[in-house]
């Protein structure tokens, strides 16, 4: 059925027809799907002797732009300019039907659980998702009778973020998918925050329906429905023009600019050059903080059918005369940074950043029960004594906060008043992440509370909690 939704206010960019309901997103918060690890090596380095890439510019960009470009043909990665570095990449290089390295996994299940109305079935199949052996992805859309399968896959943690007083920027050299008849194909390239949907952020760096020719990019936050980025819509640029993208390669952007700490923003580039953006001060500080100030995933996948392709044609789609077995390409992927900050890696080493004791109410130390790596472990508060089980990292473009090789973790993903805090393996969940606000207190933006010290106790070994945000004093903490 075709798709109606209401306006967005005013202030804000109004988006194509495009329901993303609760989408692809909510089936990993909530296990709808199931993600298969992919065991094939990795070999995702870029050369270093590449020429740096046309790197749009944004608001305190440390690179000047580039001319915009359109790949003709597929491309290897290219290095970072200088002042940024390559936190991630791939180029998709090895042989003809192998899957993606090891550094993704396949997302699988049908597209009746994604809450987008898409109708495919995702699989891990070489028939949907390979290798073509010329250095490029192919996520291939095949009919079967009246049923479609199509492929998904995404990087297998949150590896990606902005760290504080930086940026980051993540793009993509794409083909488009180029059937002979397109209605219901819909191409997508796009990052996922972790935790909860909407509020903890969707990125979509490119999306086309119904094999038009066209792009959009668009922001996704706070709540569902409705809030300041009028979910399940989304705030974002609607489907613009993009000539020769179903017939060559073309370079799909994002930068995070985290640079202006009073309006960050996203800008995103067709090419190099900059089509639409969206700000914190459209959406206001804490929406934003919650599904920006962190790590993402980064996803490709191809659906059929849906809220945005039947909104758009207004019909239902795919039709008896839907093309199979067209192909979205992908030559590169990479995700650079600049800043003051640091980004997990993929695995789990110490994560570099700033190391030290966490101060709190009457000169105690933030500590972990017993100095004990387990699971579950109590988190407290305790005379400072310099020892491993005070020493916490500070991750700033996840705002997580690292000792003895684990996380600062809600109990079971908590959002009540009195829920404690203990250490638990770093998950990329919302229930580990805490970023710092001005009056020193330590926000959860998933249960809306902040770290707290019960009763401002000064008892050595009381448990932390969370709590209804208020500035008191048993919620301001000293970071190292």
């Amino acid at each position: 059925m075709a798709h109606t939704r209401s306006p967005l206010p005013s202030s804000l960019p109004a988006d194509s027809a495009r329901p993303r309901s609760l989408t692809r997103r909510r089936r990993l918060a909530l296990g709808a799907a199931v993600a298969v690890a992919i065991l094939a090596p990795a070999g995702v380095v870029a050369p270093a002797a590449l020429a740096a890439p046309a790197h749009p510019a944004a608001p305190g960009a440390a690179a000047a732009p580039a001319a915009p470009r359109a790949l003709a043909v597929p491309a290897a990665v290219p290095g970072p300019p200088s002042g940024w570095s390559t936190i991630f990449s791939d180029d998709f290089n090895g042989a003809s039907g192998a899957g993606p390295s090891s550094s993704w996994m396949y997302d699988t299940g049908p597209g009746s659980s994604f809450g987008t109305g898409e109708i495919e079935t995702m699989t891990n199949s070489s028939s949907n998702v390979h290798l073509d052996g010329n250095g490029d992805l192919g996520i291939t859309a095949l009919k079967s009778g009246s049923a479609w399968t199509s492929g998904r896959i995404q990087t297998t943690t949150a590896n990606v973020g902005a760290p504080a007083g930086g940026e980051l920027e993540v793009t993509a050299s794409i083909e488009q998918p180029n059937p002979g008849s397109g209605l219901g194909y819909w191409p997508a390239f796009w990052m996922l925050g972790p935790g909860q949907w909407p509020e903890n952020g969707e990125i979509d760096i490119l999306e086309d329906v119904n094999a038009l020719s066209q792009h959009s990019g668009t922001f996704h936050c706070g709540t569902d429905p409705g809030g300041p980025c009028n979910e399940t819509t989304g705030v974002g640029s609607g489907l613009q023009a993009c000539s020769g993208c179903q017939t060559g390669f073309h370079t799909y952007t994002v930068i995070v600019n985290r640079t202006n700490t009073s309006n960050e923003s996203i800008t995103w580039y067709l090419d190099g050059t900059q089509f639409f953006q969206a700000t914190e001060g459209q959406v206001g500080a804490a929406t934003w903080q919650a599904a920006v100030d962190h790590n993402f995933s980064i996803i490709f996948d191809l659906a059929m059918g849906g809220g945005y392709p039947n909104g758009v044609c207004g019909c239902t789609s795919p039709s008896s005369a839907t093309t199979s077995g067209a192909t979205m390409s992908v030559a590169y992927v990479a995700a650079y940074q600049t800043g003051s900050g640091s980004t997990p890696p993929p695995t789990s080493p110490p994560p570099s950043g700033t190391t030290g004791p966490i101060h709190g109410v009457g000169g105690l130390c933030v500590d972990v029960r017993g100095a004990s790596s387990a699971n579950f472990t109590p988190v407290q508060v305790y005379t400072c004594n310099g020892t491993n089980a005070q020493q916490w990292t500070v991750v700033q473009a996840g705002s997580t906060l690292h000792a003895l090789g684990k996380c600062l973790d809600i109990k079971g993903g908590g959002t009540a008043d009195g829920t404690t805090v203990d250490l638990y393996d770093c998950n990329n969940t919302g229930a580990q992440v805490f970023i710092p606000q001005s009056n020193g207190s330590l926000s959860n933006p998933q249960s809306g509370k902040c770290l707290d010290d019960p009763n401002s106790s000064t008892t050595p070994g009381t448990q932390l909690q969370i709590w209804d945000c208020n500035g008191n004093a048993n919620q301001r903490w000293t970071l190292p």
